[in-house]
């Protein structure tokens, strides 16, 4: 909860395992929904093999990032367009659910089921097997990073 002085964004926190229906559609959990709530996501894949789902007010800030990315650096053309022809918006249904496009399912090797990764301003959509192995692979290198956070 933001206290005073403190700004209060989406916040996505915790892991949950789910089934991917025959449909190629996924729930998002309860607390994710509470996070975002009446909101259509972005979803798409900007780091290999996980997929990121941005709320829209998220969303916003990445889109003008990468307009600032076009200015400066209008060699990035083709590499921005590689990542947006395969963003797509969705939107959760009634029952909280959302449909992973067949080529964004391949993307990410999601077959039966997906790891829905609370990532502070976003969800990551990971395959469970390749989530632990990329983990277990960088656990070595991880506890540099927490003295500059915790204190």
């Amino acid at each position: 909860m933001a206290g005073p002085g403190l700004a209060r964004g989406t916040k996505f926190l915790g892991s949950y395992l789910y089934q991917l229906d025959e449909k190629g559609r996924v729930s998002l959990p309860a607390a994710f929904r509470r996070e975002a709530p009446a909101q259509r996501f972005v979803l798409m894949q900007a780091y290999a093999p996980a997929l990121a789902l941005y709320p829209e007010l998220e969303w916003a800030g990445v889109e003008e990032r990468l307009k600032e990315l076009l200015r400066h650096q209008p060699e990035a053309r083709l590499w921005v367009l590689s990542l947006l022809s395969n963003a797509v918006e969705v939107e959760p249904d009634s029952q909280g659910r959302i449909l992973i496009p067949g080529r964004l399912k391949e993307a990410a090797r999601l077959d039966s089921q997906a790891l829905l990764v609370g990532a502070l301003d976003k969800i990551e959509i990971w395959h469970p097997g390749l989530f632990e192995t990329a983990l277990r692979e960088g656990a070595g290198r991880f506890e540099q990073f927490a003295p500059q956070i915790f204190r």
